[in-house]
């Protein structure tokens, strides 16, 4: 008997949690390159709670997609930090209703007694910034995988 290798796993919905600067990692690796517009962001004060529809490249999918020859997908995720106690954003013209914003990064900095701010990168040098009591983010696919329509996937000069 083998081990199981990633590449046998079953397609699905992703549905992870980040509670820990590592698990967010993972969560900031599968987001970098999604695109959504400024009115799908959500901040729900008295829920203590930010909530933004993503339009996520599926980075999961990749290899897989150019080993098959076929499109890259993108899919609608719910990206949603948790414990928020306020939202702050630079570089956004937040009543330009027709900005749309593509996540370069998220990234947690720790406060005191697990208190901090998770921090999410724009390009164009915007940012968005989640006061929270404690790190908690979750990401859920919420649409089936549908094919990128620029064709292509996100590149980064290094």
């Amino acid at each position: 008997m083998a081990d199981a290798r990633f590449e046998d796993a079953a397609e699905g919905a992703l549905s992870l949690r980040a509670e820990s600067p590592e698990d967010l990692g993972v969560i900031a690796t599968l987001v970098q390159d999604a695109v959504l517009p400024i009115t799908e962001i959500v901040w729900e004060a008295k829920a203590r709670r930010l909530a933004l529809l993503v339009n996520r490249f599926r980075w999961e999918d990749k290899a897989r997609a150019e080993a098959e020859g076929r499109p890259f997908e993108r899919v609608q995720s719910l990206l949603v930090i948790s414990d928020v106690t306020r939202v702050a954003s630079s570089g956004i013209d937040r009543a330009d209703r027709d900005l749309v914003l593509s996540i370069l990064d998220i990234a947690w900095e720790a406060g005191e007694d697990g208190a901090g701010q998770l921090v999410l990168t724009l390009a164009g040098d915007g940012a968005i910034a989640a006061t929270a009591e404690c790190l908690s983010v979750d990401l859920r696919d919420v649409t089936r995988p549908y094919r990128a329509v620029s064709g292509a996937a996100p590149v980064h000069p290094e």
